[in-house]
């Protein structure tokens, strides 16, 4: 048995998400979204953190780590869990972090997601993002989707992944999967052969760089339906950062080209239950014959007015969304206004008191 597989257990055994390891220091698990250190396990020396890594790692990716020292690849303990592995160096040496990717593909029902995100899954054309900070959830709920859409619809899906998180078996619609690095190059390369592969939907793990934002709206506007992920907290930091990722003289073009072929935007945050746990908050954006307009005249503040008068067609804020589950006693004050967009909606119901702890 691989000696990193002792540690992953002793994370899965805390019910914890993400193992983090690092030279001159113990073995930490991310519990809750707290990072709490492994006591069982000594400070970790540079050769024992070297032989950690390279004991689970094929040829040509340590090759490519050892190189580049940056690596991310899929990792699996048969029967326990799958993982998405990191292999970075900072300054003390070589490092990792493991995130746990569960067994089972979770429903909409299990994950309690809004039943308004189904209405982006039966669409056949066009742009819809996740987005959310690392570890908001954003690949479990596109799991759920592109499992609803694999139980109740038939098309051709291609996902390109950086590494391949959750595996799906065809039901009545056929999964490809590919993996850069593993099948592809790059994933400027594998949308450019998704083009070509008579694709109903692409999902695209992350749009990380230009070539991956080009090449995702250009799919979106050829009439597939394309799903991406993206770091941002709400819709209109989300079109923003597009926007802005472009060279000044491309941003109109890149503008009308989104404002074109977007239509829905999910944004995700976790809260820390008051019971324990956590529970996902929601920021979501429908199809709206108003998007395009405001996209294009660049008043990206309005959608917030679309969002509120679509409420009775499931478009939600992420300040709504916040203020439901305080009301339904599942958070605490002080957490929905650390998640708030506008944090004035919130900071009454802290007191004082509150506020103070909050900005401490």
């Amino acid at each position: 048995m691989p000696a990193i597989d002792q540690l992953l257990r002793a994370v899965s055994d805390r019910k914890g998400s993400d193992l983090h390891l690092m030279v001159g220091l113990a073995p930490r698990a991310r519990i809750s979204g707290s990072l709490i250190t492994l006591g069982e396990f000594p400070v970790i020396t540079p050769e024992q953190m070297e032989r950690l890594l390279h004991e689970i790692c094929p040829p040509h990716r340590w090759e490519h780590y050892v190189k580049h020292n940056d690596l991310d690849f899929a990792y699996e303990i048969a029967e326990l869990a799958r993982y998405r592995v990191n292999y970075l160096r900072n300054a003390w040496g070589m490092a990792a972090v493991f995130r746990q990717i569960p067994s089972k593909i979770l429903s909409f029902e299990e994950l309690g997601l809004p039943e308004s995100l189904k209405k982006l899954c039966t669409l056949r054309e066009g742009l819809v993002l996740v987005t959310g900070p690392t570890g908001s959830g954003k690949s479990t709920t596109l799991a759920a989707m592109m499992d609803f859409i694999n139980s109740t619809s038939r098309r051709n899906i291609v996902t390109v992944e950086e590494p391949i998180e959750f595996v799906h078996k065809n039901k009545k619609s056929i999964i490809v999967h590919r993996e850069v690095g593993e099948h592809t190059e790059s994933f400027g390369d594998a949308l450019r052969g998704a083009m070509r592969a008579d694709p109903d939907i692409i999902l695209v793990g992350e749009m990380r760089h230009i070539d991956t934002m080009r090449l995702t709206l250009r799919c979106a506007s050829m009439g597939m339906l394309v799903f991406a992920t993206l770091h941002t907290n709400n819709a209109p930091k989300t079109i923003d950062r597009i926007i802005d990722s472009f060279p000044a003289d491309e941003q109109n073009q890149v503008r009308v080209l989104l404002a074109s072929c977007l239509r829905g935007i999910v944004s995700q945050l976790l809260c820390k239950k008051i019971t324990g746990g956590r529970v996902a908050v929601h920021e979501i954006v429908l199809p709206h014959e108003a998007l395009a307009g405001t996209i294009r005249s660049g008043n990206i503040p309005a959608i917030r007015n679309i969002i509120e008068g679509g409420r009775a067609d499931g478009m939600v804020s992420m300040d709504v969304s916040l203020r439901e589950h305080l009301e339904a006693g599942e958070i605490s004050s002080r957490e929905a206004y650390m998640k708030a967009t506008d944090k004035a909606l919130f900071e009454k119901l802290l007191g004082p008191e509150g506020v103070a702890a909050a900005h401490g």
